[in-house]
């Protein structure tokens, strides 16, 4: 799947975006190693903590369907931001070398980038050995 079709798949999940209190709306889309997508938009909640990224729900998506391996992923928001700080942590979890597809509202491609760039000497699995 290219990083254009990545991207729009992302820019529509960011439609299903619960948020009315920021009015931010992201979504993701999470290529897994076997080439199936999982989408994800972000899910807002009085109690502002218990807020969920578009990120993580993508991924927590794809883990309650039995799939642990991602290759890349595509985020679409207002003029192309990056993920947060826990996205990245819950993404390096399964892929520390995931590429990064960095779009705008229209599932325009803004930057491309890897995981370990955006998270340079990352706590993973292997620090727990």
């Amino acid at each position: 799947m290219t990083a254009s079709e990545l991207l729009k798949l992302a820019s529509e999940a960011r439609k299903s975006a619960y948020a009315p209190y920021s009015k931010f709306l992201v979504g993701a889309a999470l290529l897994s190693d076997n080439g199936t997508v999982f989408t994800g938009c972000n899910v807002e909640n009085a109690s502002y903590g218990l807020t969920n990224c578009a990120e993580r729900t993508a991924v927590f998506t794809a883990i309650s369907e039995g799939v642990r391996n991602f290759s890349a992923i595509a985020i679409s928001l207002l003029g192309g931001g990056s993920p947060c700080g826990a996205c990245r942590q819950v993404l390096n979890e399964f892929n520390p070398c995931m590429k990064i597809y960095l779009g705008d509202e229209n599932g325009q491609l803004v930057r491309e980038t890897t995981l370990d760039v955006m998270l340079p000497d990352a706590f993973g699995p292997e620090n727990l050995s």
